[in-house]
């Protein structure tokens, strides 16, 4: 796909990740400048260095990393054209279709090829001609065959070719019939159906249903970020809670002696001035009452250094992205004719 050598050479395509929100695609052009709020960069001077350097700019204002293109990443940093899938979502599909080396696949919705790059590893027509370009562009000209077609009337360009169909279209309901000839016959097949609304989803339910698949289900996919953080063991907590259960024991041994006391003798005790208030009347802090054990200095130490991984999830959850609806395709022996041809029992006439 894109460049396997060690370091950048002219014409590759590389990432540049200046933050965990701005990372954007640079091809690399003698001659030519890059420009960003991190500094002043020029193309010359990127040629030659490995992948994954860490680059100065040349007017001291920061510095950028230079990265060797993945499909991860290129779903990170790809102009956006079209709504993309993002990794959740391509990881899930490209694990429920099967999809493995040598896997013929089928994707009706280009749009901004971020599945089909991801796909390649293991359209309106502008964005379609766009996309052949940085197919050609990224090597993936042998893997990938790009053709502007209406699947939805016209239907795909092969039969009984595929071994899973991806549908990324408005109307996907449209497009099941032509998919499952597109379809092999002779093995388990899978298709999946992209879709942001329910009533969309149902549509492709039933369709789906008419058409034949057995084990039609959908999922939601939507990311939980965790934040971690370092943060000092709780054992100073364990401390204070230890010295408040002796106050609570000691006031609670000291209202039994009160209550064993007579009444006049009580009074008594209760009219004298009490010695320990001060001459404004308020009670002194307590000082010496509550005897608390003495740590060694090693001890101390130990436990202001002793720290804890906390991890906890974040408030702001990205929200949905589309529904995937799933179905397999069973394949049926093929059956024969009277007259010795073989038909296929899953052909459906039209």
């Amino acid at each position: 796909m894109w460049s396997t050598h060690r370091e950048v050479a002219a014409g590759d395509v590389v990432i540049i990740w200046q933050t965990r929100e701005l990372i954007q695609p640079l091809l690399i052009t003698p001659g030519k400048d890059f420009n960003s709020r991190f500094g002043h960069y020029r193309h010359s001077d990127l040629i030659g260095i490995p992948y994954g350097s860490k680059v100065a700019s040349r007017n001291g204002r920061g510095f950028i990393h230079i990265l060797r293109p993945t499909p991860e990443l290129w779903t990170m940093a790809l102009p956006h054209r079209t709504q993309i899938l993002y990794l959740a979502d391509i990881a899930f599909i490209t694990s429920w279709l099967d999809i493995r080396c040598g896997s013929r696949v089928i994707e009706a919705g280009t749009g901004s090829g971020s599945f089909s790059h991801s796909v390649a590893r293991t359209f309106h027509e502008a964005r379609a001609e766009k996309a052949r370009e940085e197919f050609v562009r990224h090597g993936m000209q042998d893997i990938v065959t790009l053709t502007h077609r209406n699947v939805c009337k016209d239907g795909f360009t092969v039969e009984n070719m595929a071994d899973a169909v991806f549908l990324d279209l408005p109307a996907p309901w449209e497009a099941v019939g032509h998919a499952k000839k597109a379809l092999r016959k002779d093995r388990l097949t899978r298709i999946c159906c992209f879709s942001p609304c329910m009533e969309q989803v149902l549509r492709a339910v039933n369709a789906l249903n008419e058409a034949g698949f057995t084990d039609i289900c959908m999922y939601e996919t939507l990311l939980r970020p965790h934040e971690v953080q370092q943060l000092p063991t709780p054992l100073l907590e364990k401390f204070r809670e230890e010295k408040r259960l002796r106050q609570i024991a000691n006031s609670k041994r000291k209202r039994e002696e009160d209550s064993d006391i007579s009444g006049p003798d009580k009074r008594a005790r209760t009219s004298e001035p009490d010695a320990t208030r001060d001459e404004c009347g308020a009670n002194p802090p307590l000082t010496g009452n509550l005897p608390i054990p003495q740590k060694a200095d090693d001890e101390v130490n130990e436990v202001a250094e002793t720290t804890v991984n906390w991890s906890k999830v974040c408030h702001e959850v990205r929200g949905h992205t589309s529904y995937l609806t799933f179905a397999r395709l069973v394949p049926y022996p093929a059956e024969t004719s009277p007259n010795g041809e073989t038909e296929d029992p899953t052909a459906t006439s039209e």
